[in-house]
């Protein structure tokens, strides 16, 4: 009972609904009695689900995608999917970026993504922002490979906890995604009582001018839409989820280590028989026996005697997505799309610096006019 109060505990100081926000407040409710449901029809074997998949391996997914049974697939996905575009993960030793913060000197990693901090303290999270800022990277096989599910009409939904904004990039639109925690796509003034918007590009200008961003109505720092510690999650985070996970046929994990709730949590929203795959660097999300039972990350179980559903493909995400596209016949039309898609890319960005460059140089032209006259 105490493990129980305690997970209700730490659901609702990560939900942290505010009294305005129903929705919240009614998916909190929803993930504890999923929650405990689960872990008493697991524990007690009440409930074993029906055994989908005729192997517990990749090659065992792939078969199923292609018997024409699997016709709706989430994607949770993490920052381990953007790592090989050059955006640091979070909690990599040495190489995550939390292990990185140190000349920002904060008082503790975490304290960059913290609300209450960056409204005292904006500078470091908007100097890390232009290292990281979207636009800079390509998107990545991972997310292409999604882009590919939902062309083939297999995509119902993918949930994302990164902020880079490669997957729209990528060519998944508004409806195909879930941005669990926020976007850099929009941002707003962190005023209750303004809460102006601003566009992409506007917050792109301040923050690559070194400008600390701040509200053109009231003159409060504005912030780009992305969840903060400390803050809800998109409500429609929450309605989506009670939508989506019910008809769930195939759960495609991927870059994430499922430590964050509320995100974790939805690893459990699926039926019982619904398979779930994780493409990995490591085992994520199992249980085990006292406190790992009543673990957040929804009770993976990959070794046991009694798995039935989950399997872990160990490798980097864009390796475990073209070994998978490999089994699925759709191997040459991945690569092909991904080569076609940054070719695409790559003449963008040359066409956007030779516009720059040409105004650069009429500019300077138009001073040296000037110079001359005066002298």
């Amino acid at each position: 009972l105490s493990i129980a109060v305690h997970y209700k505990t730490v659901c609702n100081n990560n939900l942290l609904s505010s009294d305005d926000s129903s929705d919240e407040g009614d998916a909190s409710g929803d993930t504890e009695m999923d929650f405990l449901r689960s872990l008493f029809s697991r524990t007690l074997g009440l409930s074993p689900g029906e055994k989908v998949l005729d192997e517990l391996t990749l090659d065992g997914v792939a078969r199923y995608i292609l018997s024409g049974k699997c016709k709706n697939i989430i994607c949770m996905v993490g920052a381990g999917i953007s790592t090989s575009a050059g955006i640091p993960d979070f909690r990599s030793p040495g190489t995550g970026l939390y292990a990185n913060l140190q000349k920002y000197n904060l008082p503790y990693p975490e304290a960059i993504f913290q609300i209450d901090y960056f409204k005292k303290h904006p500078e470091p999270f908007f100097a890390l922002a232009r290292e990281l800022y979207p636009g800079q990277f390509k998107p990545t096989v991972c997310h292409y490979f999604m882009r590919m599910l939902k062309d083939k009409g297999l995509l119902t939904r993918c949930y994302s906890q990164n902020i880079d904004t490669l997957e729209r990039v990528a060519g998944l639109e508004g409806e195909d995604l879930i941005e669990a925690h926020g976007t850099f796509h929009t941002s707003h003034c962190v005023s209750f009582l303004c809460r102006k918007e601003y566009s992409m590009d506007w917050m792109q200008t301040k923050i690559f001018s070194e400008d600390i961003p701040k509200c053109d109505s009231c003159g409060s720092l504005v912030k780009p839409d992305i969840v903060f510690f400390g803050e809800n999650l998109p409500a429609r985070f929450f309605t989506s989820m009670k939508m989506d996970f019910p008809r769930c046929d195939l759960l495609i994990i991927m870059g994430t280590s499922l430590q964050v709730q509320p995100f974790a949590s939805l690893v459990s929203r699926v039926s019982n028989s619904c398979p779930r795959l994780l493409i990995n660097m490591e085992k994520t999300g199992q249980s085990e026996f006292g406190m790992g039972l009543f673990s957040f990350g929804g009770a993976m179980d990959f070794d046991s005697d009694k798995a039935y559903r989950d399997v872990a493909h160990l490798s980097t995400c864009d390796d475990g997505c073209m070994a998978l596209a490999e089994l699925l016949g759709w191997k040459e039309e991945l690569e092909q799309m991904v080569k076609r898609e940054h070719a695409l890319i790559d003449s963008k960005d040359a066409k956007k610096k030779d516009k720059e460059a040409s105004q650069n140089s009429k500019s300077t032209g138009a001073e040296a006019g000037k110079s001359d006259k005066t002298e």
